[in-house]
């Protein structure tokens, strides 16, 4: 299947449409983010969703940098207002940054898990992103900030919401109070990212190897486990394991599991079917 064109992204379908390949694309922007993607980021994450054969997603750049932050260009188009009315405009800009935040969050919902493979800088909107993936990889060249103080706000996008449970309270509150810079090596030190490559094509590599293997897993079981424990983060221990029992009420009736045992008594690997497209 040809994937279709999005603006400031290219999307590709690998391993017989098992993988989806997101790559951000404005190379001579070092990847910033402008407004299109704010609408073509959660369409390509829905395509692919909606794909039933995919099972995982990459997330790559093109370029010398991941990311390098929202384009500031496109700054004053957000918070210019038809309305002199401060409530009025303030309303207005409410739903604007909520609008922006579904790029981010498109990857939490996508209902495949979301592997980032980043390579050189990876700034404010970058780490927005990032922190939104499932799985980080990034290469040695690698270097992040939560650098949205230094343009004087506080970041929005979703970093101080994720950041906290990926690295801990006190280390996300120093990174995004300070705004520094920090290395490749300090950011797998704190566990932002899992593991560090040695090269732009090196992660992209380690991060293709990683979908294909949970391509080959079952797509209930990991599409479960994925939303499992994005609930569990947001809520308490009570709540997460009411919440998996209502979800196991269901899902252990899976034709997957029967496939499992199957496989094991035969000796061969398990083959599952496709999830369902949600697309009416």
């Amino acid at each position: 299947m040809e994937a279709p064109q999005f603006e400031g992204l290219s999307v590709e379908l690998c391993h017989n449409d098992t993988v989806g390949r997101i790559t951000l694309n404005r190379p001579t922007k070092l990847n910033a983010i402008s407004l299109p993607l704010f609408q073509s980021v959660p369409d390509a994450v829905r395509f692919l969703d909606e794909s039933c054969n995919v099972r995982a997603v990459v997330l790559c750049a093109a370029g010398k940098a991941f990311c390098a932050g929202i384009d500031v260009a496109e700054l004053s188009k957000i918070l210019t207002s038809p309305s002199e009315c401060p409530a009025r405009a303030a309303e207005l800009l409410r739903r604007h940054i909520l609008y922006l935040q579904e790029m981010c969050s498109s990857f939490e919902k996508c209902r495949c898990p979301v592997i980032a493979a980043i390579h050189g800088a990876c700034l404010g909107a970058g780490v927005d992103i990032v922190t939104a993936c499932d799985i980080r990889y990034c290469s040695s060249d690698a270097v992040f900030s939560v650098k949205e103080v230094d343009v004087g706000l506080a970041a929005d996008l979703g970093s101080l919401q994720r950041l906290p449970s990926i690295i801990g309270h006190g280390s996300a509150m120093e990174l995004a109070l300070t705004a520094r810079t920090f290395s490749a090596e300090e950011a797998h030190r704190l566990k932002l990212v899992t593991a560090v490559e040695d090269s732009k094509e090196d992660v992209l590599a380690r991060a293709m190897r990683t979908a294909l293997e949970l391509a080959k897993k079952s797509p209930v079981a990991i599409t479960g486990t994925k939303r499992v424990l994005v609930h569990t983060r947001d809520n308490n221990v009570p709540s997460g394991l009411e919440f998996i029992a209502v979800w196991n009420s269901a899902m252990l009736r899976s034709s997957d599991m029967t496939e499992v045992f199957a496989a094991r008594m035969e000796k061969r690997q398990p083959t599952y079917a496709a999830l369902i497209n949600s697309k009416l």
